[in-house]
């Protein structure tokens, strides 16, 4: 038997990543308690206590007589990083660090968590980022994939919702030729990316949550310093 909570937290998730995807956009009206009762089999009770937490998180609003509407997200004074957020090496460079303190983290509890069925995930990514590289590609979309599979093998949703927001444009490569302008020519700077995945991976494969957080970390700190390098703004305090 379901319980009224775990209902409306279903009910809420699915309405929350309806207007995240862009079913659901500001203005569009939601479906009524009755079409919700319906779709969920669940009582009015349960459909309003829903509406009202999506009241309270600023998602909707409600017009008496007429209907819960979406709402733009108002977002002032809150957290984010848009793609105006990279519009130089420096910022881009920023952000690098951020991740450095999160996907060590991520590593290290994706070591203790993962499943098989992660493992497979991430090695399917790794795959995709040799082939990519022979393929005369910029192997974002797999170098991309490859943290998401760390991030969603910590168990934990708040790292893959994150991921999932930052996007691609996290990696360097989105924002600067770094292949192209590295000393050591394309082929050899991703081939040397990949290995670093692997070196994660295999961290995370034996579930060595220290070997995992050193291994993340070298990675990062290394995209960093060879954006450094490459656009000429030498080695960064420490690195």
């Amino acid at each position: 038997m379901r319980r009224p909570r775990g209902l409306v937290t279903e009910i809420v998730e699915s309405l929350v990543a309806s207007i995240r995807e862009g079913q659901l956009k500001p203005g569009d009206k939601l479906p009524t308690e009755a079409e919700i009762m319906a779709r969920f089999d669940v009582s009015r009770t349960v459909v309003r206590e829903s509406i009202s937490k999506l009241q309270a998180s600023g998602l909707v609003e409600t017009r008496h007589g007429i209907g819960t509407f979406v709402i733009e997200h108002r977002d002032a004074g809150n957290f984010k990083i848009a793609a105006a957020d990279f519009a130089t090496v420096n910022d881009v460079i920023s952000v690098l660090e951020l991740r450095m303190s999160l996907e060590t983290e991520a590593a290290g509890l994706a070591a203790q968590r993962r499943s098989t069925e992660n493992l497979e995930a991430m090695a399917t990514a790794l795959r995709a980022f040799q082939d990519s590289i022979h393929a005369d590609s910029d192997a974002v979309p797999p170098d991309f994939q490859f943290h998401m599979e760390v991030a969603r093998a910590t168990g934990n949703r708040h790292f893959e919702d994150l991921m999932t927001y930052l996007g691609t444009m996290i990696i360097p490569r989105t924002r600067v030729n770094t292949p192209q302008s590295a000393p050591e020519g394309r082929l050899v700077y991703l081939q040397r990316v990949n290995s670093e995945h692997e070196n994660i991976y295999n961290a995370i494969r034996n579930q060595d949550s220290e070997a995992a957080r050193a291994a993340m970390r070298t990675h990062l700190s290394n995209s960093r310093e060879r954006l450094r390098k490459g656009q000429g703004l030498g080695a960064s305090p420490g690195g």
